[in-house]
């Protein structure tokens, strides 16, 4: 071995070094919990004429979404109460289970965008009333509303990607997720939430 073969071997193993010194920090500090969108490859766009609807599913964290053609994304979403249950009562941030729409989307100060949905519904009044006669809830226990799909506080995406529910029953996505969501559904989509 030669002295230029030698000083050129040393020279390959110093620079081998530093490339791997340089890409350390990056593979140790990236973000592994990230939660992205998934998305339909076969399905390019969103047939919004009445047959969109959304199926929300507590106990995977998604928001999927379908049209006629079938399903077409999922959105990682969080809750209310660490519990997933039922929402029993006005107070315990638990997000309701069962059908319902989007009544009215409007951009919101804290939010970023809210589509609010009508709960309580009818079926909602019974369960409630049930489980009132069934002494599940005090008797004085409110119902509640003010129930909606929203964005995450300002720069707090990460309670998404850490499924830190959060709300006070609410659905709450990534800001970037909320902004598509809320110009791709009109207002009366269909929402059914599963546990």
């Amino acid at each position: 071995m030669n002295k230029y073969t030698l000083k050129t071997g040393v020279m390959g193993a110093k620079k081998i070094f530093l490339f791997t010194l340089f890409l350390i920090p990056f593979f140790a500090f990236r973000d592994t919990n990230l939660r992205l969108v998934k998305r339909n490859a076969f399905h390019r766009s969103l047939n919004n004429e009445g047959d969109v609807y959304i199926i929300v599913i507590k106990s995977d964290y998604e928001l999927k979404v379908y049209d006629k053609e079938g399903w077409y994304a999922t959105y990682p979403v969080v809750f209310g109460s660490k519990s997933l249950g039922d929402k029993m009562m006005e107070g315990d941030r638990k997000t309701p289970e069962g059908e319902y729409h989007i009544v009215t989307k409007r951009p919101d100060a804290k939010w970023d965008k809210m589509m609010l949905l009508d709960y309580p519904t009818k079926t909602d009044y019974i369960k409630f009333n049930d489980r009132k006669a069934k002494g599940q809830i005090p008797k004085n226990a409110r119902i509640g509303n003010g129930i909606g799909i929203h964005g995450t506080w300002n720069h707090d995406e990460v309670a998404v990607d850490l499924y830190q529910n959060w709300t006070n029953g609410c659905i709450s996505l990534k800001r970037e997720d909320v902004d598509e969501l809320y110009d791709l559904l009109p207002v009366g989509t269909k929402v059914i939430i599963q546990k």
